[in-house]
């Protein structure tokens, strides 16, 4: 089987996967969230000590330096104005997602990255790292010790790196310290946000829901939103009600769209990917050119000499053999997909043709290059 056959397996398997995907039912809860219940950022810049001499340089990295200074007069030791020569410390910065609902004491996992000029994090520590939100407040504390996915080893004459050895997690490596105030149960309206924007999607859930509720409560705001107002004789808990909602299965709606990586050669259709009867001919121009030089030589006894003469043979190969063929109007994503493969093209040729089908105003859907 030659590269352009796996190719075309490739790429109609992927387009089957969309095609069978796209149409499928799914829970709120998987297509939707509730507004208010996310998680939050957090950053924070701290200090790894510990390291086998593969820290930042004080000379080249002097906010380590400072950092270092002013941890240590914390503790009571005073260095400064002394030449402090450790390659043993890193600064890094901390990131953290405090999720919804975190509580005090509470342990959440934290990132750590190198900020200078480290050339490894193993075998650190990180030392008390407040971890501040987007308000400038502290909400969390990181500490402990850091566990990388890569190593680097050096000789004299060689280095190997696998990973990245200047990025780092701590697992449970935080506690949280402050809370997020979120009252849901005392709130009388609830907003659902769409994770892909659709006005038929937002209608069919804003449906369902009143189906469930019994009541017109839930309407759609706009293509993202879907606003449930609470009715009067609710007396239950909303823990129930959202989890009757999360669980309600409705069809998503999404616009016909074509996906296109060109670096990798990969299209992705939708379902409702549609194109009109057009006539498309796919030609391929090689030009090949060989250089064989030919070398002479002089008859006996006459007054010449060896030389080197140039010969080019250029071949022109317009692939004549390929016809115009007729795409004709299609049903269905799988007849579409048939109908180019019939052409006997490859997947970076498909992009091209896909393009210019769109442009003579054949293809009636949006086309999204990565």
């Amino acid at each position: 089987m030659t590269l352009a056959h796996v190719l075309r397996c490739l790429f109609l398997l992927t387009a089957l996967f969309a095609a069978t995907g796209a149409g499928a039912a799914s829970r709120i809860k998987d297509i939707a969230s509730f507004e208010g219940v996310r998680d939050n950022q957090l950053i924070g810049y701290g200090l790894v000590v510990g390291l086998h001499g593969t820290g930042d340089s004080l000379r080249n990295a002097p906010f380590t330096r400072q950092s270092l200074e002013a941890m240590l007069e914390r503790l009571g030791v005073n260095t400064r104005g002394f030449n402090l020569n450790t390659d043993n410390v890193a600064a890094v910065m901390v990131t953290a997602n405090l999720p919804a609902f975190a509580t005090q004491g509470t342990r959440i996992d934290v990132a750590v990255s190198a900020l200078g000029d480290s050339e490894s994090l193993q075998g650190g520590t990180l030392l008390v790292t407040p971890l501040l939100g987007a308000d400038g407040e502290v909400y969390a504390i990181a500490q402990g010790p850091l566990a990388i996915g890569g190593f680097s080893v050096q000789g004299d004459a060689a280095s190997v790196v696998r990973g990245v050895p200047t990025s780092a997690r701590i697992a449970n490596g935080a506690l949280v310290e402050r809370e997020i105030d979120f009252k849901l149960a005392s709130m009388t309206s609830l907003r659902l946000a769409l994770r892909n924007p659709d006005l038929t999607t937002a209608r069919r859930m804003a449906l369902a829901v009143n189906e469930l509720i019994g009541l017109p409560t839930a309407e759609p705001v706009d293509p993202a939103t879907v606003r449930i107002d609470l009715p009067r004789e609710f007396n239950g808990n909303i823990v129930d009600l959202l989890t009757d909602i999360e669980q309600l299965i409705i069809e998503p709606d999404l616009p016909a769209r074509i996906v296109i990586d060109e670096n990798s050669g990969i299209i992705v259709m939708g379902q409702n990917v549609k194109v009109s009867t057009v006539a498309i001919a796919q030609g391929n121009l090689t030009v090949t050119v060989a250089e064989s030089p030919e070398v002479v030589q002089p008859l006996p006894f006459a007054n010449g000499r060896t030389a080197v003469e140039p010969r080019t043979d250029i071949l022109v190969d317009d692939a004549s053999d390929n016809r115009l063929a007729v795409l004709p109007q299609t049903v269905t994503l799988q007849q579409l997909v048939d109908g180019l493969n019939a052409l006997g093209i490859g997947p970076r040729d498909m992009i091209s043709i896909l393009q210019a089908v769109k442009a003579s105003g054949a293809l009636q859907a949006e086309i999204e290059v990565m």
